[in-house]
C-alpha cells in the first residue's frame, strides 16, 4: 500500500508535527497579555527514530495516542509530533509574560511555508506513484 512507503510515513509525521506546533504558537498569541505566561516552542521530533519504530511494528502508519488526559478520545495527537516547551528567545515584560508578538508572526509565517512546501512534496510523491503505475 502506497501509505506504509517510508517518504509517506515522513511526510504525514512532519505534516502532524506543523499542525501541532501551530496550535502552540496559536495560544502564544492568544495569551500575549496574560501576565506570568511564557511563550513554548515545539521540539523537533526524530523522524530517524519514527522510521524505526514503523520497521519494527511498534507505531503503524495510521497509529494514534492520546497524549493528554484533556484531549478527547480518539482525537488524539501522534506523540512522534514533539513536544511543547518553554522557551526563552526574546523578552520578558515586567509583567513575567514572554511573548513577543512579532517573533512568534515569524513563527507562524515559517510554520505555515514549511506546511505548504511538505504538503507539495506529500503531493508530487503521489503524483510520482500514480504515474509509476500508470493511472
Amino acid at each position: 500500500m502506497i501509505g506504509n512507503l517510508e517518504i509517506f510515513t515522513v511526510l504525514k509525521s512532519r505534516m502532524q508535527w506543523h499542525q501541532a506546533r501551530q496550535v502552540v504558537l496559536a495560544e502564544n498569541v492568544a495569551n500575549a497579555n496574560t501576565p506570568g505566561y511564557e511563550a513554548r516552542e515545539m521540539s523537533e521530533p526524530d523522524f530517524g527514530a519514527i522510521l524505526a519504530r514503523e520497521r519494527s511494528g511498534k507505531l503503524s502508519a495510521g497509529s494514534l495516542r492520546q497524549t493528554n488526559n484533556r484531549h478527547i478520545g480518539g482525537m488524539e495527537v501522534s506523540g512522534d509530533t514533539g513536544g511543547a516547551e518553554v522557551k526563552q528567545d526574546w523578552e520578558t515584560t515586567p509583567s513575567g509574560n514572554s511573548v513577543v508578538l512579532e517573533e512568534q508572526m515569524m513563527k507562524l509565517a515559517e510554520n505555515q511555508l514549511d506546511y505548504q512546501t511538505v504538503t507539495a512534496l506529500y503531493t508530487k510523491s503521489i503524483k510520482l506513484m500514480k504515474m509509476a503505475i500508470g493511472k
